[in-house]
């Protein structure tokens, strides 16, 4: 099979939109092209992903490979994609099965070794394909180091992984990524009390209106007059946030 599709995840401002990745191989001069919008460091994962295939014994193929990142018009960027391209090329190739990856989302950046670095934003994909996704809902394959963060989120299913061979073995059937388990929950700050202000009634009362309200607010004024020290504890008097509130916040 020359084609191959993965999904994976960007990042764009509060959300983590689905990314389509497509891997096409052709026949003619061995060229290896990207598009879809991508950044400068999506670019350079070109170079990346070559490595670690080959360090990882599998051949690179000398053809005409073609990378579509979907949609066209969302800008692409971080070495997230660095993953996905190599399992896609692997797949276009014939070297792993291509019909598991549809029950996945993948995103890491690969070494020249073929393991796999962290990468940002593992809590707001989860976070978005749990809840805000009403279409299927995948498992991930993400870094080891990102899936602490990423498990947060209860319902999502997340297979962490060392190296891009592990990842081969778990899609080949030959060993099974184990699924990460975590009893990490989001716990409470304690702020400062808001008891200890001394005076200051009309600012403090202007913080108390805002908190019941839910208002906006906008501090003024010259040094020293306490801004910084109400807003610090500004935090303390309001509702305490729903697990979903936090892992929104969290994840911005």
């Amino acid at each position: 099979m020359s084609l191959a599709v993965l999904y994976s995840r960007a990042l764009s401002g509060m959300d983590a939109p689905e990314v389509v990745v497509e891997v096409h191989l052709a026949n003619g001069l061995p060229s290896f092209t990207i598009v879809g919008l991508p950044e400068a460091e999506v670019k350079e994962s070109k170079d990346r992903v070559r490595a670690a295939i080959q360090t990882a014994q599998f051949e690179f193929p000398a053809r005409r490979i073609t990378v579509n990142l979907a949609p066209a018009d969302l800008p692409k960027e971080s070495g997230r994609y660095d993953l996905p391209i190599a399992l896609g090329i692997l797949a276009a190739s014939g070297q792993i099965p291509s019909e598991p990856l549809s029950r996945y989302e993948i995103a890491g950046e690969l070494a020249l070794t073929g393991e796999l670095r962290p990468i940002r934003g593992a809590l707001a994909m989860t976070y978005h394909m749990v809840h805000k996704t009403n279409k299927i809902k995948r498992a991930f394959i993400l870094p080891q180091l990102s899936a602490q963060e990423a498990s947060l989120v209860k319902d999502a299913i997340i297979y962490p992984a060392n190296t891009l061979l592990e990842v081969c073995a778990h899609l080949s059937g030959h060993t099974t990524l184990n699924q990460f388990e975590s009893d990490a929950q989001i716990q409470g700050l304690s702020y400062a009390d808001f008891n200890e202000v001394k005076g200051q009634s009309q600012a403090k009362r202007a913080l108390e209106i805002a908190a019941a309200g839910g208002h906006s607010l906008l501090m003024s004024g010259p040094p020293g007059t306490g801004k910084s020290m109400l807003a610090s504890r500004f935090a303390g008097i309001l509702p305490s946030m729903s697990e979903s509130e936090a892992l929104e916040s969290a994840a911005i």
